[in-house]
């Protein structure tokens, strides 16, 4: 499955959670969505990104595991349906949006947190959230920067030349 639908319906889930333990587990699953798409550019994405894209992979995998709830399974993360990412830009606009939504979220958590334990677990989700926010950021800039491919036009009369694809 894409990307950007997987990040729709983690905003989705985010959005409707009222209960701290709900947000917390929307958290995790933007982490671990994070993580995969971290891991997807990776392995499939243009060689000046990788490197960056294994950081957000590895800084996502650390947020998983402080946000992880007692008995919560990482086979439940929607993150494991990830097969492709068909518009790289848009999906890392996305996820940067949705870890901004869920860096929030776990704020509002915190205020209202009666347990330390929760709190804590709050805070390092919201250091997470802004530091893989900045690694898709970084990763945007850098896909925003490559050349685009040319394209031959057919020839004109006055000799054609080439465009480029996006004009």
């Amino acid at each position: 499955m894409d990307a950007v639908p997987l990040i729709e319906d983690t905003r989705r889930a985010l959005a409707h959670s009222k209960e701290a333990p709900d947000v917390v587990t929307e958290a995790w699953q933007a982490q671990a969505l994070a993580a995969a798409v971290g891991g997807h550019l990776v392995m499939t994405g243009p060689p000046e990104v990788r490197a960056q894209a294994g950081g957000l992979c590895e800084a996502s995998g650390r947020a998983c595991g402080s946000l992880r709830g007692p008995g919560q399974r990482a086979d439940g993360a929607r993150a494991a349906r990830l097969t492709e990412i068909r518009d790289p830009l848009s999906a890392l606009h996305d996820l940067g949006g949705l870890l901004d939504e869920t860096g929030d979220a776990l704020v509002q958590v915190a205020v209202e947190a009666e347990e330390e334990g929760l709190y804590w677990r709050c805070i390092e989700g919201i250091d997470a959230a802004d530091e893989c926010g900045d690694r898709v950021t970084a990763i945007r800039r850098r896909l925003a920067l490559r050349p685009r491919p040319f394209r031959r036009a057919p020839p004109a009369r006055d000799g054609g030349a080439a465009v480029r694809e996006d004009a």
